[in-house]
């Protein structure tokens, strides 16, 4: 089905049904180069990272509690499980956290109240 455009009523256009002509593409050049195109960046921002290790038995890591009571605790500070490496009968947890900066200034907190 072609309807005739308005400024030019010579020349016929294709409706959306043709299949050929689909807008959302983008014209390829004639010399078959790819078009350029400015998409921006979306990955992670670039971070510098610090890096901590812990050696657990294999058993530590499977009896469920050893490993959840460190992962805890270690996430407290801001670390995160980054990797376990195999070490034979022993396993090495791979620890990260971001760098802090030296303007940033550490964590503190208020003694709870003392109870006279």
């Amino acid at each position: 089905m072609h309807e005739i455009s308005k400024a030019d009523p010579g020349r016929a256009r294709a409706s959306e049904d043709d299949p050929d002509d689909d807008p959302d593409e983008p014209d390829q050049p004639a010399d078959g180069a790819a078009p350029a195109s400015h998409v921006p960046s979306v990955g992670m921002p670039n971070r510098e990272w610090e890096y901590s290790t812990e050696v657990l038995t294999v058993a530590q890591v499977v009896d469920g509690t050893t490993l959840v009571k460190f992962l805890k605790t270690a996430g407290v500070d801001g670390w995160e499980l980054a990797d376990i490496v195999d070490g034979g009968d022993k396993r090495v947890l791979l620890m990260r956290r971001s760098k802090r900066s030296s303007h940033e200034s550490r964590r503190v907190g208020f003694a709870p109240p003392t109870q006279n």
